[in-house]
């Protein structure tokens, strides 16, 4: 039953996401303009299965399984929309590839991110491109090739340092918090660090524990460093670029389970900012603050709580150090009741700081306590329905909201 919710929510393509504003280069242009270049900012998603029905007022949900026929119409008629469509690891790739023709000093390293093109395939063909020496296969030594990308950052060049898992980039958090973060500091601003760390984490379908980490609060404490997430293609080429052209390091954190989200992006360049968030849904009664994965899960429970009457305001916050708190605050003083939706832990999570950071410069505009929905705090269990007890699910955000809005 997961599953087939997973494979709804992701093949969903009738309800586009809303957005007040997308940066295409250095302009910012409305809703409306932009919406030939972004179709409206609504994901595309092709895949074996669709969901029926469409817009607030649809009815329940009907998975049309193996629904290949529909394939073809809809690759015809989007064929005609200026851009072009990727899969979220496309994006990165194509986002990558133009920093490296532009930058001589970008390089990429870690573990078989050369011929073979990465666990999943981010970095396919840029060893061919680029050569061995930009693209540069490690060992398996987390800690000896993430100290060696700082090594090169100080020196000179733009390293981008593939963890083939977030949860094995443990093995270098000496390397990325006492050097990483902190050498601009402790060398008097000689030394700049421009690395952008990056990598698959979250809990995807029966990983396992250790492949199933969340470890954004883990890097969060860590003075010097800046912390994004995306969660769609547009934002993933625009993240990845901006990052690395960023003078700070930056880890980016990429979804195991979005990668196969399909968008159709602008042909045209592009960077996003890393320190804004993203208004995906607006509205007026309750502000739910998102991101990754999590801000599908709440795309899906604002269908219900439409036809239930209700009108959530949904932000992907993208950037998790620092907070967007023009954005949030901006949506706070309109609906005055916060719901924060996330897959990290609960104990110390992101969601924990961003509900200080809103009491501490918000807390006049409240109407009612902050309400926060996080991951239990156990290991991710091996087997498919514990393994989805432990992460928020649509129907405890539609409770939760309709919690706050009593």
């Amino acid at each position: 039953m997961a599953s087939l919710q997973m494979a709804a929510l992701l093949s969903a393509p009738s309800t586009p996401v809303p957005s007040d504003r997308v940066r295409v280069g250095s302009l910012r242009l409305s809703a409306s303009s932009s919406s030939a270049a972004r179709n409206g900012g609504a994901l595309v998603v092709r895949s074996e299965a669709k969901v029926s029905g469409g817009g607030a007022s649809a009815r329940g949900l009907s998975l049309i399984t193996h629904a290949v026929a529909e394939k073809a119409a809809a690759a015809s008629s989007a064929d005609s929309k200026p851009g072009h469509e990727l899969l979220l690891f496309e994006a990165l790739r194509e986002g990558l590839d133009e920093e490296m023709e532009r930058d001589p000093t970008v390089c990429v390293m870690g573990e078989d991110v050369g011929h073979y093109g990465g666990s999943y395939k981010v970095t396919k063909g840029l060893a061919t491109k680029y050569g061995d020496l930009r693209v540069l296969d490690t060992p398996i030594a987390e800690n000896s090739f993430t100290g060696m990308g700082i090594g090169s950052a100080m020196t000179g060049l733009r390293p981008v340092v593939e963890g083939m898992n977030m949860g094995f980039l443990l093995l270098a958090y000496n390397q990325i918090s006492n050097n990483c973060g902190m050498l601009h500091y402790t060398s008097g601003g000689q030394f700049k660090i421009p690395i952008v760390i990056r990598g698959p984490g979250g809990v995807g379908r029966q990983l396992g524990a250790e492949h199933s980490q969340r470890l954004e609060s883990y890097f969060q404490s860590i003075p010097g460093l800046q912390m994004v997430a995306c969660s769609t293609p547009y934002n993933a080429k625009g993240l990845m670029k901006a990052a690395i052209r960023s003078e700070n390091p930056v880890v980016l954190f990429e979804h195991v389970l979005l990668y196969n989200l399909k968008e159709r992006i602008p042909d045209e360049e592009y960077v996003l900012s890393l320190e804004e968030a993203e208004m995906v849904r607006p509205g007026e009664h309750v502000t739910i603050l998102t991101y990754s994965r999590m801000r599908y899960h709440v795309m899906q429970a604002a269908k219900t709580l439409v036809n239930k009457g209700y009108d959530p305001e949904v932000i992907d916050i993208r950037s998790l150090k620092p907070f967007d708190l023009y954005t949030i605050g901006n949506s706070i003083k309109k609906t005055h009741r916060v719901l924060i939706v996330e897959e990290c832990m609960r104990t110390g999570g992101i969601g924990a700081s961003l509900r200080s950071a809103i009491i501490d410069n918000f807390w006049d505009y409240l109407d009612a306590p902050i309400l926060c929905l996080s991951s239990q705090d156990v290991p991710t269990p091996y087997a498919g329905t514990l393994e989805n007890w432990t992460v928020v699910q649509p129907e405890q955000i539609v409770a939760a909201v309709e919690q706050l809005c009593k």
